[in-house]
């Protein structure tokens, strides 16, 4: 069975950084597009970012280009969401996403992590 385990949320100041990691088992890494999602109470869950099976190709959500960055390192499983400049509304429990296909996508992933909150103080 395919897992994803996120960790790396918890509580920040405005301005501040967090880097959020995703660890991958159960199915060859480097053959998954990741993507990066959130979601906050009362709110509809939105697309974040993501990134291709190579990490040559990257896709952001207007609300984060400039300051999230997403990467990968296929030789540890791992997918990682570098998060600077934050503001209070990035506010979320950010989750993690898997998906077999080729093409990086915004909706369609297979398989998910259990999510981690952020939480931005003003």
């Amino acid at each position: 069975q395919v897992q994803l385990v996120e960790s790396g949320g918890g509580l920040v100041q405005a301005g501040g950084s967090l880097r959020l990691s995703c660890v991958v088992s159960g199915r060859p890494f480097s053959n998954l597009i990741m993507g990066w999602f959130r979601q906050a109470p009362g709110k509809e869950r939105e697309f974040v970012a993501a990134i291709s099976r190579s990490g040559g190709s990257t896709d952001y959500a207007d609300s984060v280009k400039g300051r999230f960055t997403c990467s990968r390192d296929n030789a540890k499983n791992t997918a990682y969401l570098q998060m600077n400049s934050l503001k209070p509304e990035d506010t979320a429990v950010y989750y993690c996403a898997a998906d077999d296909g080729v093409m990086v996508v915004r909706s369609k992933y297979d398989y998910w992590g259990q999510g981690t909150q952020v939480t931005v103080s003003s």
